[in-house]
């Protein structure tokens, strides 16, 4: 049976799974990009009557827009697990869904993160410009510079859900001693799985050490932690009694020890930039790894390109999940795209007897809900 012809806008290509969704019959237009397109652009677009909207972090989703679609606008589907960008109050009042891609970017995610606590650890990068500008001249025990080991460690998990849980298993095969701190909840069970196979690896000579994991307050974390890694959603005042943002800023920095290191895969605005600035700039702190900013792409002013620290500040394009079959399958159970298409296939569609409440890929499913 032929889909009917719904009429759809995407502010990027999603690879494939676009021509998925033009197999259904859908009538797709996508910005050319690569950046995203002005907001009054999408809003001129919503005005002539599309059904869907394809969005990412990049697109400012509010009462414009849904002013704009109303009585056509049928379902945003955002392509990150992440919807800062769709003001969800709105999108409520207006009656509109809107999805994200949970879940399939969750490990792509963790390991990155991983990856760059390595890369700003053991000074990867400060290595190879060693050789790329013919700098390393002959072997010595210690110099240019050393970096510092992982194995052991302990490090600070700030946000166990998904993503902090999947970095968290990353850890036990590292023998990392892990401190855990959430402002939402505690996942105690979680906790005392991993411990237990800590103890198993201990007893039978996996490991030499016993290592451990403990829920700590926010305070011990950082104070008794080697590397800080944060995976906690942003919020903000008012959306929430814990809010995250600007989390990391210069008291929570002074706590860190000298040593340390901080690593953000989570949301920008969770670390006052400035204030990290000057942590490396004055060495309260050993580096520090970003893939996220404060205002995305990172400013040519931003005090974090500074060149005095470049040897301990590590900087990338928001680029955790960017992982080929994580970014684009179109496989709903494995890649962002698949999950994006068939997020926006069962709004228009009105699977799951069109009861938004009910399917998987929904965000704002409260605005849905019988009362």
């Amino acid at each position: 049976m032929e889909s009917k012809r719904f009429r759809v806008f995407a502010t990027c290509d999603i690879g494939e799974s676009i021509g998925l969704l033009r197999k259904r019959g859908y009538e797709i237009e996508i910005y050319p990009g690569p950046d995203a397109p002005p907001k009054s652009l999408v809003i001129e677009k919503v005005k002539s009557g599309v059904d869907g909207l394809i969005t990412t972090l990049r697109d400012q989703i509010d009462a414009e827009i849904f002013e704009a679609g109303k009585g056509t606008l049928k379902g945003v589907a955002q392509l990150a697990v992440g919807f800062d960008n769709i003001n969800r109050n709105d999108a409520n009042r207006y009656k509109v869904p809107f999805t994200n891609t949970a879940d399939v970017l969750t490990d792509a995610t963790a390991e990155f993160a991983f990856a760059m606590m390595l890369d700003v650890s053991r000074k990867l990068w400060p290595s190879e410009r060693q050789v790329r500008d013919f700098k390393w001249g002959s072997w010595h025990p210690f110099l240019p510079f050393l970096g510092d080991e992982v194995t052991g460690k302990t490090v600070a998990v700030i946000g166990t859900g998904r993503i902090g849980q999947a970095f968290i298993r990353k850890c036990v095969g590292f023998d990392m001693n892990i401190l855990c701190y959430d402002t939402a909840f505690r996942n105690q069970a979680f906790i005392d799985k991993i411990q237990e196979f800590l103890d198993y690896k201990q007893r039978h000579g996996v490991s030499v050490e016993r290592n451990w994991i403990k829920y700590a307050s926010l305070e011990e974390c950082l104070q008794q932690a080697d590397y800080v890694s944060l995976h906690v959603p942003l919020l903000r005042e008012g959306e929430s009694k814990a809010t995250t943002y600007h989390l990391i800023n210069e008291t929570t920095l002074a706590m860190m020890k000298r040593s340390a290191y901080l690593v953000n895969t989570a949301r920008g605005p969770v670390v006052d930039e400035r204030a990290l600035y000057k942590a490396l700039k004055e060495h309260w702190i050993a580096g520090a790894a970003l893939d996220v900013f404060e205002k995305e792409p990172l400013q040519p002013e931003s005090p974090l390109r500074d060149p005095a620290i470049e040897d301990r500040c590590r900087l990338f394009h928001h680029f955790a999940s960017g992982g080929t079959a994580t970014r684009l399958s179109t496989d709903p159970n494995v890649g962002m795209a698949g999950r994006c298409a068939q997020g926006l296939i069962d709004m228009l569609e009105k699977n799951y007897g069109g009861d938004c409440s009910k399917m998987p890929y929904v965000v704002n499913k409260e605005a849905f809900c019988e009362e």
